[in-house]
């Protein structure tokens, strides 16, 4: 007997991830080609605007004469951006991320195509006229876009086009930064939900031929060069450590601070279609008395990651370049998060390794090393991407002698922005409409217990050659509750259900006529995900075990619920000994109200 439409799991490797892979890896070469697009575009905006000259030149608007009229540059630019919007697609607006994740979570990962054109246009428009952002965020969208339309196009399923947009997605990260294994790290831990072969390979083949475009488009030089940083001793681990729990509450006080900037701007009487335009403003007097906060910024994070950044750049962009940020993509522009959280962690790192070796000139510390754990654990105390954030920290810069503080630094400020913050960046937007995006990625249960785990012997089963009066008779004298019947042959071989409710009416009619052409059923090894999947599909109350050809028992529904159940007490049970009524725990819980309020 063999198992029919037996459902496949999740992780399974077959045919079709071969054909999602070969899609992933074509729209990664093309992917590849718009990330050098946008950046292109970037520096003719940049050039138009603010030097007045027809160039692809890579350049920043630091070194502007524009005088007073800078301030005009972004306005201009804010406006052109939110006439896009509203007349092109409001779906341009945001950060890049936390849109994808809500196409994933509320729209199975269906992108509008327009996307894929507005989306880089916008951006380049906006970074371009001075726009305190990355490209990184932007092409993330772009790639996501274009990994959705495909996936519209091909008729998939919407898990499918999931994996298809976070490939795309992660291939842009990866083209921009040459960062594949920590693009397919912020796909796991940000757009997939999941960990499994499906998934990772076709974002795994992805991003490595992201980087490959990197290669050949950008050359093979870490974005972020830095000098050799030292071996860390003791004394400074400890140091970086405890910058990194402060870089933290910083963390968690930046993301919330963004979406409060959002909600002012949702109380003005205007049109969000203006509202780019009002947070430009304050990008261009910023950007008037301090011109390096405008534009994408990555020249300013290689000056920090030297370590000989002087004090008031790094005030600079501590604080100014934060304030334009803010205001700017609170105010719903096309923009992103990635880059200005570097630079303002990096800068931040910098500030507090200055102070520290002022005060303490015997900590070890090295400036450039403060710099670089700044910025990672600035990302992933605001965006909760923990290894993300280390391993691109170390591909984007090529320092190994980083790794050890980078992950002292980046888990404290993990943990301390878990305690103070509900959500992340990322994921507050989507939180605030009552969707909650997975934040771990626990065991499935039911895949830990088999069929043999709860099966029970059925009090009744009925042979096929028996008529219905036969069986309501039997039913009549039996407490048999279960919807379904098991049939066996005359051999007693499973062969198998019946449905009770389609007994009325045929008494004459034997077993074997009302039978329906499925009989699913499942091994004894078979894990109990697979039975659930059978029930739900069959509309079953019972589903046959079997052992080799021999029918070994049935399960039930309740019974599958009733072991979810018991597991989850379980591991409830185990919680409640490890932390138990203590005073530390009360403590703790009282520094954490204290600390969110």
């Amino acid at each position: 007997m063999d198992h029919i439409n037996r459902p496949k799991k999740a992780g399974n490797v077959s045919k079709r991830v071969f054909y999602l892979s070969m899609q992933a890896l074509l729209n990664a070469v093309l992917v590849g080609f718009v990330a050098k697009g946008l950046v292109l575009l970037i520096s003719l905006f940049t050039n138009l605007s603010f030097y007045g000259k027809f160039s692809f030149e890579e350049r920043g608007p630091a070194g502007n004469q524009l005088g007073w009229t800078v301030v005009l540059v972004p306005i201009i630019g804010s406006i052109i951006v939110g006439l896009m919007a509203r007349f092109g697609s409001k779906a341009i607006r945001g950060h890049g991320i936390p849109e994808a994740m809500e196409n994933i979570i509320l729209n199975e990962s269906r992108i509008p195509p327009v996307i894929t054109l507005l989306k880089p246009l916008s951006a380049a428009i906006s970074i371009g006229t001075g726009g305190p952002f990355g490209a990184e965020g932007p092409i993330i969208a772009t790639g996501g876009a274009m990994g959705s339309f495909t996936g519209q196009v091909i008729h998939i399923s919407s898990a499918e086009r999931k994996v298809l947009l976070a490939a795309g997605a992660c291939a842009g990260m990866s083209a921009i930064f040459g960062s594949p294994l920590a693009a397919i790290l912020l796909a796991i831990e940000l757009l997939l939900f999941e960990f499994s072969p499906r998934s990772v390979i076709p974002v795994a083949l992805s991003c490595i031929t992201g980087a490959g475009m990197h290669l050949l488009l950008f050359g093979n030089d870490p974005v972020f060069a830095m000098p050799e940083i030292p071996v860390v001793s003791d004394r400074a681990l400890i140091v970086y450590v405890l910058m990194g729990a402060g870089i933290g509450v910083v963390a968690a006080l930046v993301s919330r601070s963004v979406y409060w900037v959002e909600d002012l701007f949702e109380r003005l009487p205007l049109h969000w279609m203006w509202w780019p335009a009002i947070g430009a403003v304050v990008v261009g007097v910023i950007g008037y008395f301090a011109p390096h906060t405008m534009g994408v910024g990555y020249d300013n994070i290689k000056t920090l990651l030297t370590g000989q950044a002087a004090l008031s750049l790094i005030l600079s962009l501590c604080v100014l370049k934060y304030l334009s940020w803010v205001m700017s993509l609170g105010s719903g522009t096309s923009g992103g998060t990635l880059a200005p959280l570097f630079t303002i962690g990096g800068a931040l790192g910098a500030l507090i390794g200055v102070g520290v070796l002022h005060w303490f000139p015997g900590s070890d510390i090295n400036l450039a090393t403060a710099a670089l754990i700044g910025m990672a654990a600035m990302f992933a105390g605001a965006s909760r991407a923990l290894l993300t954030a280390i391993v691109f920290a170390l591909e984007t810069t090529g320092q190994p002698h980083g790794l050890l503080p980078l992950i002292g630094a980046c888990t404290t400020a993990y943990f301390v922005s878990f305690f103070l913050m509900k959500g992340s960046i990322m994921t507050e937007k989507i939180r605030r409409r009552g969707v909650t995006a997975p934040d771990e990625y626990t065991p499935d249960v039911l895949q830990q217990l088999n069929a043999s785990m709860v099966l029970v012997q059925p009090s009744l089963m009925v042979s096929g050659s028996l008529t219905v009066a036969q069986v309501s008779m039997l039913l009549d004298n039996h407490s048999y509750y279960h919807r379904h019947l098991l049939v066996t042959d005359a051999a007693g071989r499973f062969t198998g259900y019946l449905d009770r409710e389609k007994l009325t009416g045929h008494d004459n009619i034997t077993v074997d006529k009302l039978m329906p052409a499925a009989a699913p059923f499942v091994w004894e090894d078979d894990d109990i995900t697979l039975a659930a999947q059978l029930l739900e599909r069959y509309q079953l109350s019972v589903l046959a075990v079997m052992r080799q050809e021999e029918l070994s028992g049935m399960m039930t529904a309740d019974a599958v619920l009733r072991a979810y159940s018991s597991r989850q007490r379980e591991s409830a049970r185990y919680h409640s000994a490890f932390f138990g009524n203590t005073r530390l725990l009360r403590l703790m819980a009282r520094g954490k109200r204290l600390l969110a309020r």
